[in-house]
């Protein structure tokens, strides 16, 4: 009995090997195709794979990558196509935190910030504006609450005209709301740039250039939008040097 114990062992892995070895040849063969049909429709990118901040290196790779196309000639874009404003009921960051997405991203962006007691809502807080280099002290109130705005780094009628007109509501409610896509800035530079790409804007900050065409690059690889050929030739320009 114990001669027969020290075998046995060894005749079951023999017959696992067998087992592992004729399931990997009847797969080759086919036996166990799955069922032939039409191919899975391809969905688009997770916006969450991929990071705000990719590098320099990654983002020249990134932007060799999108593709390029002219914006659309029918010229149809509306706000009111991403969604209510600042909304908390997205998929992305931050949402559904209870929290607008204004005050979300004053509260990140800012230094030195004071809430509303019992809230989330910035009521003074201290600006280092990438865009121009200013210094901004932020005051909640109908009259200066302005001076300090929320950016689209990739502008909603830019991604209108670049690929989202195809999205639904849900993807572009998430897009204009994705704190990848925001950053607070001046009043007065959130004016300039406004809807232009970087074929047409880059900000008085040259320290800022590399990481703002960086994060564009970024936003626009994570949700399948285009870039124009001028716009992909100002990127190439401005990574150059970083």
């Amino acid at each position: 009995m114990a001669a027969r114990r020290r075998v046995l062992p060894g005749a079951l892995v023999a017959l696992v090997v067998v087992a592992v070895v004729g399931w990997a040849w009847w797969q080759q063969a086919g036996w166990f195709s799955q069922p032939s049909g039409p191919s899975p429709t391809p969905t688009p990118p997770t916006p969450s794979a991929v990071p705000l901040d990719p590098g320099y290196d990654n983002a020249r790779r990134m932007l060799e990558a999108l593709p390029v196309k002219g914006w659309d000639r029918e010229k149809d874009f509306k706000r009111y196509r991403f969604g209510e404003r600042w909304s908390d009921d997205v998929d992305v960051e931050f949402g559904h935190n209870g929290c607008n997405t204004r005050d979300d991203i004053l509260r990140r962006d800012l230094d030195q910030i004071e809430l509303r007691r019992g809230t989330c809502l910035v009521q003074r807080g201290v600006l280092h504006d990438p865009y121009s280099g200013r210094v901004i002290a932020f005051v909640r109130g109908p009259e200066t609450s302005e001076a300090v705005q929320v950016d689209h780094l990739v502008s909603l009628a830019d991604a209108w005209y670049k690929g989202a007109r195809t999205w639904d509501e849900r993807r572009r409610r998430d897009f204009a709301n994705d704190p990848r896509n925001l950053l607070a800035v001046s009043a007065q530079a959130n004016f300039d740039k406004a809807f232009r790409d970087a074929a047409g804007w880059l900000p008085a900050n040259a320290a800022f250039e590399c990481e703002f065409v960086a994060r564009q690059i970024a936003v626009k690889t994570a949700y399948g939008l285009w870039v124009s050929s001028n716009e992909k030739t100002a990127m190439h320009r401005a990574l150059r040097h970083c």
